[in-house]
């Protein structure tokens, strides 16, 4: 098994990170109808938080969990095959327990689930852990640039043709939504989530969402390879300047709707590619700051966070859904987005208290803790001992 002990900071602290910008995006589509709906409810300075939630999370908080999914199941692989154990199965266990884990949150908690495609990418990964690594390098930027440089094509070409309409509302399914989950009973809840779970992901939903999530798993293998976030591997320097650029080259491409209009192409560019760059620019940093050792303090706490990342992200959809849906005090459809984010980072806040709390007292969160034992088929130590 792979101890606390062996854990990589600056993988954790992403993770803690990430964790943030997940809520951040996710808390509107759990609060009100903008699956089906894009208008932002509130006035302008409502309009301003959503804006900024959008250029600076939208599309680059899940890569950072894909990139981070693969960099940890190819640390696992690695460090199973040096005792001298058969990694696969274990790490067929892992994924198939994760679709569990995903399943229960999709249909139980919260239609918006990404373990599912993770864990579908985790099962195609098996095929390639044997392989070199500069193959899984080139099979990322190969799968990200074949794939979303052909479905920009193929909007191009429908946008000169006419076929490319800007995105708009469907009033009767947001209604729907509203009816549902604002004052409906639990079973009402459960097949109007069913319903979004399946209008995302069929007629090929799915498999859009593996492919768009599979380079970052990917590229999670090589640069667990590389030892991409261990302090020591990259110059200051460096970090600094992979910081700027992809900074300025992420924000430039995260804007485009803002300023050449919002239509099918430029929130496409924006999400897929500005979203990909922002990433980028979140993981130098991350492994810049942690290697400053005078500031361990301040990113101890992101840290502890994502040491329990799963079980954090499981949490907040059952707080946000008990304060949103029916069946808890049912204020779906009625907030504004400034009081999204209060509810969002107070939210957050109370993980990091917990999280600090959480580990002074035990080896693991509760979900990790169980995720563990259905991987390995052992029970791990869950209490630490006095003195540990």
């Amino acid at each position: 098994m792979v101890e606390s002990s062996e854990r990589i900071a600056a993988a954790d602290v992403l993770r803690g990170f990430a964790l943030l910008g997940i809520l951040l995006v996710n808390i509107r589509y759990v609060s009100s109808p903008a699956l089906y709906d894009e208008s932002v409810r509130g006035g302008a300075f409502d309009r301003v938080l959503a804006a900024v939630v959008d250029v600076l999370f939208e599309a680059s908080a899940y890569p950072l969990f894909a990139f981070l999914f693969g960099f940890g199941a190819m640390t696992m692989f690695r460090r199973i095959s040096s005792r001298g154990k058969r990694p696969i199965p274990i790490l067929l266990r892992r994924f198939l327990f994760l679709i569990g884990i995903g399943a229960v949150h999709a249909f139980g908690l919260w239609f918006g689930d990404i373990l599912i495609p993770y864990a579908v990418a985790g099962f195609i990964m098996l095929f390639f852990f044997a392989a070199p690594p500069r193959w899984w390098w080139t099979a990322a930027v190969a799968v990200f640039f074949l794939f979303h440089g052909l479905m920009a094509l193929l909007m191009t070409l429908s946008m000169w043709t006419g076929g490319t309409e800007t995105v708009g509302g469907h009033e009767a399914e947001a209604a729907a939504a509203v009816r549902h989950y604002q004052s409906g009973t639990f079973g009402d809840v459960f097949w109007q989530r069913w319903h979004d779970w399946a209008y995302v992901n069929s007629d090929g939903g799915l498999l859009f969402t593996v492919l768009t999530v599979l380079p970052f798993c990917l590229l999670g293998c090589y640069a667990s390879c590389e030892r991409w976030l261990e302090p020591d591997r990259h110059s200051p320097a460096k970090l600094r300047r992979l910081m700027k650029w992809a900074l300025c080259f992420g924000l430039a491409l995260k804007t485009i709707p803002y300023w050449a209009g919002v239509n099918d192409l430029t929130m496409y560019i924006q999400n897929s590619f500005g979203g990909a760059a922002l990433a980028v620019f979140y993981v130098a940093a991350a492994v810049f700051v942690c290697g400053k050792r005078s500031w361990q303090r301040a990113w101890r706490w992101w840290q502890d966070v994502g040491k329990m990342s799963l079980t954090h992200y499981l949490a907040q959809s059952l707080v946000c859904t008990s304060l949103f849906y029916g069946y808890g005090l049912g204020w779906y459809g009625r907030t504004s987005a400034w009081q999204e984010m209060l509810i969002a980072f107070a939210l957050y806040a109370t993980q990091v208290w917990i999280s600090r709390f959480w580990f002074a007292r035990f080896h693991y969160g509760p979900v990790e803790w169980m995720w563990r034992w259905g991987t390995y088929g052992t029970r791990p130590p869950f209490r630490r001992r006095p003195g540990q």
